[in-house]
């Protein structure tokens, strides 16, 4: 299949929106009929693979070279090792969760925290257990039961405790070096998850410390629940941190990764929540759980390279060019794609991963850091993953409620998800974010960081 990345071909993109629809399609349709997680029934695998069949019919080339463009998509490096990422941060949280990691953070949270200030305890709780286990879902998994019953025993609002629930979930998934839409943003761009992470908490900092203000002041419950010691174990906290520091301070977070599972799983043991046998199942069902987001970063970068050799990507490029003038105007473009998709497909991480590409093109032509860029697709499609009324987030959130409470009496209240809306916005025009792009700029001559590791 002969490269013609330069050539712009609108046609090429055909295969790119089947999957769309499929994937969207779907869900409209399921949830039209009432099905719970309309939008998670269809495997989005299946869809892209969908896509890809579709485009060994419209795309120009033999089989052999549209056979050998797939492959070396999906074979691509930076794909590769983003899954193999994945995989490592799937064992990581089903280990850490199996020996009671997460029981214990939240526990050891609700011991501490003073009734009078449940809903910010909440709100704080959250954003740790996400940002160290990378998950939104599994945040509110965690929390939200418990949130619903101090809501319903202190008289505060259902939806205003809910919201403060999810915008720390949010928080994480955004913030996390182990989140999948952190691996996807840096992989995509090429930057290391440190920096990105020191370009994003100057975004997310402010709006985190503004909702906990606003939480002090107005989520004061009518009547103080009655708070209890619950049980926990410091020890079993201590993977996580170890994870996060060591993350945080450019370890190879291949190396981070595997010796937090090991710690993790010697934890475990040695409490008696794990033998070696299921220590070793944890580890396997962690990779199972990523086996979705593992196959669609592996078929997306195949069809989106025989996308970009047809000549789609150009195509695209050259259209958003017309709108774009310069670097402030390119990361509007970036944040508009990514959010949009997001919407499409109702999940962030996918809604970057289709993006990447895109975003690395317009970084290269614009000069837009790509810590930036990668902070700009992590956020944006967190902000839009958190509000839309169909997201997992949302839908499993209200879930604990039994219908009590609608997505649209919530949204409103979700105050962390504007707040960071509101911040990354004032970034892109006046930079108080890009203290670390200062410091170690972009080398724009190799086209990467010349200090970019896994």
């Amino acid at each position: 299949m002969e490269d013609k990345s330069k050539i712009s071909n609108g046609k090429a993109l055909i295969p790119f929106l089947i999957f769309v629809a499929i994937y969207l399609g779907s869900g409209l349709i399921l949830q039209a009929q009432g099905v719970e997680m309309a939008f998670y029934q269809l495997p989005a695998p299946v869809a892209i693979f969908c896509g890809i069949i579709s485009a060994f019919f419209i795309l120009k080339g033999s089989i052999e070279e549209k056979f050998n463009a797939l492959i070396e998509g999906c074979g691509n490096q930076d794909i590769i090792i983003m899954c193999t990422i994945y995989l490592l941060a799937g064992a990581f949280a089903s280990v850490a969760k199996a020996m009671g990691g997460v029981d214990s953070t939240v526990n050891l949270g609700l011991t501490y925290i003073p009734a009078q200030y449940i809903t910010v305890g909440l709100f704080i709780i959250s954003c740790f257990i996400s940002i160290s286990t990378g998950t939104s879902v599994g945040t509110i998994v965690a929390v939200g039961p418990i949130a619903v019953g101090l809501a319903q025993k202190s008289g505060l609002s259902m939806p205003f405790t809910l919201a403060a629930v999810m915008g720390g979930a949010m928080f994480g998934d955004n913030l996390s070096v182990i989140s999948d839409t952190t691996i996807a943003a840096t992989r995509t761009q090429g930057c290391e998850m440190k920096d990105k992470f020191n370009v994003n908490i100057y975004m997310a900092a402010p709006a985190a410390i503004i909702t906990i203000i606003l939480l002090l002041i107005f989520g004061r419950p009518g009547v103080a629940p009655v708070m209890q010691t619950y049980d926990y174990s410091i020890i079993k906290v201590i993977p996580y941190l170890f994870v996060l520091i060591l993350s945080l301070a450019g370890m190879n977070v291949f190396v981070v990764l595997t010796v937090g599972i090991i710690l993790a799983g010697v934890i475990g043991i040695s409490y008696g929540d794990l033998t070696i046998l299921s220590f070793t199942q944890e580890i396997f069902n962690g990779f199972l759980s990523m086996i979705d987001i593992f196959l669609l970063s592996m078929f997306t970068g195949g069809l989106a390279n025989m996308i970009t050799k047809a000549g789609g990507i150009q195509f695209l490029l050259d259209k958003i060019q017309k709108m774009i003038k310069g670097r402030k105007s390119a990361e509007f473009g970036i944040a508009a794609l990514v959010s949009l998709t997001d919407a499409a497909v109702a999940n962030n991480t996918v809604a970057i991963i289709i993006n990447g590409p895109i975003a690395k093109e317009m970084c290269n032509k614009y000069k837009v850091d790509p810590r930036r860029s990668a902070s700009i697709l992590d956020v944006f499609s967190c902000i839009m993953q958190g509000i839309i009324p169909y997201g997992a987030q949302m839908l499993t959130l209200l879930s604990f409620t039994k219908g009590t409470v609608t997505p649209f009496q919530v949204i409103p209240l979700l105050w962390y998800q504007q707040l960071l809306l509101v911040s990354v916005i004032v970034s892109i025009f006046i930079p108080f974010t890009d203290r670390t792009i200062r410091k170690k700029p972009w080398d724009w001559s190799k086209g990467e960081d010349s200090n970019v590791q896994a």
